[in-house]
């Protein structure tokens, strides 16, 4: 397996950076992901960040070196990312529950699998073809679909969800796959702060013009220029699959030397990029819950083999 990855994440005009990106891959699966902390509830940084520590163990435990089902994987391991915001939240008797939006995507043998809840996004560009986009869990985006089929009545806000992780409900995970993916496809993950500034022709047509090296930085520039002194967050992670034939060049990964028990990671229980205030997160809360998580799954996976 072998891809090209580039991703940042920058902070705007909030007071702090509630979103989190990361992958995570073994010889012969790969993992993306992206979470958008969701402001109007506390702890939104929290929120994102065990929504991918979630995703990043579950990873490290199923794909031995593969995910013998991609789609479920996805789809469960978002879940267990919700259930465990609830029980954060019920153990700090906070009034609200964290909450985060979540995009992830599977890269295994030569085909794509992802999901989503909320409005982060994933692109797929073959050659200068938007070839597949996410549809926002929002009332907005819910809205045009109709108003193809009935007469709709006023607008709604974008940012006005009616699912995402930590929510009462249960949320709402579409999942998508597989998808066979060709030499030089670009994956491109993003928060609402990019696609909320940058249209979906401005992303299709910088991924197949550029490298991604060059095309996602000009991306979250030109989204933070538009946004002004109160931009969101803007935080995009971006893949090119099969690109990386020098292995020595910048951001490519083969993984073809890895051994089957070999698990990489750049999802942390730091914040990672440096783009956020040292102080955004409690370390001590965040690491204690991941052990939990850890500690969790290992008793799950006990629980298997009796």
């Amino acid at each position: 397996m072998r891809f090209s990855v580039y991703q940042v994440s920058r902070k705007g005009g909030r007071d702090k950076n509630e979103d989190r990106m990361g992958y995570c891959y073994t010889r012969d699966a790969g993992l993306f992901a992206l979470a958008d902390g969701m402001g109007g509830h506390p702890e939104g940084e929290v929120a994102s960040q065990l929504a991918l520590q979630t995703l990043a163990a579950m990873f490290q435990r199923d794909a031995k070196p593969v995910l013998g089902d991609p789609m479920r994987f996805l789809h469960d391991s978002i879940m267990a990312g919700h259930h465990q915001l609830i029980r954060y939240a019920t153990e700090k008797a906070l009034i609200d529950t964290p909450r985060t939006t979540v995009v992830a995507c599977v890269l295994q043998g030569n085909h794509a699998y992802w999901a989503h809840c909320g409005d982060s996004r994933l692109y797929l560009v073959r050659g200068d073809k938007l070839i597949a986009r996410t549809r926002d869990h929002s009332y907005s985006e819910l809205q045009e679909t109709m108003a193809q089929v009935v007469p709709m009545g006023d607008r709604f806000n974008r940012n006005v969800l009616f699912t995402c992780l930590g929510s009462p409900g249960k949320p709402v995970v579409d999942t998508v796959g597989p998808l066979i993916l060709q030499k030089k496809d670009r994956l491109l993950l993003c928060s609402d702060g990019l696609w909320g500034h940058v249209s979906d022709e401005e992303i299709a047509q910088q991924l197949s013009s550029r490298p991604i090296s060059d095309a996602v930085p000009e991306l979250v520039e030109q989204a933070l220029r538009r946004g002004g002194a109160k931009s969101d967050n803007v935080t995009v992670l971006s893949v090119e699959w099969e690109s990386a034939e020098d292995t020595d060049a910048p951001r490519a990964i083969s993984t073809t030397a890895l051994g089957d028990e070999v698990f990489a990671s750049t999802i942390q229980a730091s914040v990672g990029g440096g783009s956020a205030d040292p102080d955004d997160l409690d370390e001590a809360e965040i690491e204690r819950s991941i052990r939990e998580i850890n500690e969790a799954i290992k008793r799950s996976s006990q629980t298997k083999k009796h």
